[in-house]
């Protein structure tokens, strides 16, 4: 048996209502270029609509103009998805609450994660939407993936209860030290002064 490997996320198809609620919130709201529409091939009633999220992948949206949007929360059930998060810049997650304020979007207001910071809204069919920004950058050739998994093992071995900033630190210092060669013989922290 092997693997089916993975290679990232092709795209996310929501189901939509009418064709321009979702123009509206994807583009409108999130600054998701439109970049396409065809019908969807499996439903003849339906339109498909493709927005970038902003590193050339795709979410798109299954509209019918007989749909309107149901403004409930999407279900939650066990199989079912609890939330999609997208990922923006530090100066943009800190105009999102002004911002969905002055849409009068009811939001969570900014959640530590201890390695990121988020806010959570719902979209205007109920599904919730994580605006999340992380708190560190990785360094040249690594991920935030990289970061993560370091940080995660640098907290379990000190029993720490989740990833800080602390940890998130010190998994970038010992990704560069491994990655990086010096002429120095020792680099360990020293104090100059």
């Amino acid at each position: 048996m092997q693997k089916l490997q993975s290679q990232g996320v092709h795209h996310i198809t929501l189901v939509g209502a009418d064709r321009q609620t979702s123009i509206d919130f994807w583009e409108g709201v999130l600054g998701m270029p439109f970049i396409f529409e065809q019908p969807n091939l499996d439903k003849a009633s339906e339109s498909h609509l493709y927005f970038d999220p902003g590193d050339g992948r795709l979410i798109t949206v299954f509209t019918d103009e007989s749909r309107s949007p149901v403004k409930r929360r999407t279900p939650i059930d066990t199989g079912c998805v609890h939330h999609i998060a997208f990922s923006v810049s530090r100066v943009t997650f800190l105009q999102a609450v002004a911002r969905l304020d002055e849409r009068g979007i009811k939001h969570s207001g900014v959640k530590d994660r201890g390695f990121m910071d988020s806010i959570y809204f719902e979209d205007p069919l109920g599904l919730l939407i994580e605006l999340a920004s992380y708190r560190f950058e990785p360094p040249a050739g690594f991920s935030h993936a990289d970061v993560l998994m370091e940080a995660h093992k640098i907290r379990v071995g000190r029993g720490d209860y989740n990833i800080a900033e602390v940890h998130l630190a010190d998994a970038i210092q010992a990704l560069v030290e491994r990655s990086r060669e010096t002429l120095s013989e020792n680099r360990a922290a020293k104090n100059p002064y």
